[in-house]
């Protein structure tokens, strides 16, 4: 496995934030997102992941920004790919769909703004070009042969849209 593996799911969208667009097999959610260690505190309080975000937490907590593109399975609405087109520390995760009481495998792999330029159009190039190869590395292998690119790729063309007008929109309004 590549990038940073966590035993700890990533956060959970804010349905009240996230603009949620099925696409056939897969469903694609667009969320601006403001994470700060108050609203991590808050989600995983009181669960068994608490102590290993604290220990993975930098000094101070982790705090980002920016444009989040989901990509779950239709079917049963499980997370496998996420880009978080963050401000600060851009970041993608392969989230691994694991057997009832199995530790979670979140594998999150930090994007190089100086290499690749802006995350966004990047993860949109993903979702066009990468999906297949990125669904197999996150154990999604099962989908590959459901996706149906005339009704995926109008989806993406929205999604690309949502995610621009959200990063106008609401970069730099943290409270």
């Amino acid at each position: 496995m590549i990038g940073k593996v966590y035993g700890i799911p990533p956060q959970p969208p804010v349905e009240e934030n996230t603009h949620w667009l099925e696409a056939g097999a897969l469903t694609l959610g667009v969320e601006y997102r403001d994470v700060n260690p108050g609203n991590l505190t808050d989600t995983y309080a009181g669960t068994e992941y608490m102590d290993e975000l604290l220990e993975k937490s930098p000094e101070g907590g982790f705090a980002d920004e920016g444009v989040t593109i989901h990509v779950s399975e239709t079917a049963d609405k499980h997370e496998y790919l996420r880009f978080d087109c963050f401000d600060a520390e851009p970041h993608y995760h392969y989230i691994h769909k694991t057997p009832p009481g199995a530790e979670p495998v979140n594998n999150v792999i930090d994007f190089d703004v100086h290499a690749h330029g802006d995350m966004l159009p990047w993860a949109i190039r993903c979702l066009r070009e990468r999906l297949p190869a990125m669904l197999t590395e996150a154990g999604g292998e099962h989908l590959v042969g459901k996706v149906d690119h005339a009704v995926l790729d109008p989806v993406i063309d929205k999604v690309a849209a949502m995610a621009e007008e959200a990063q106008n929109t609401f970069r730099g309004m943290r409270t």
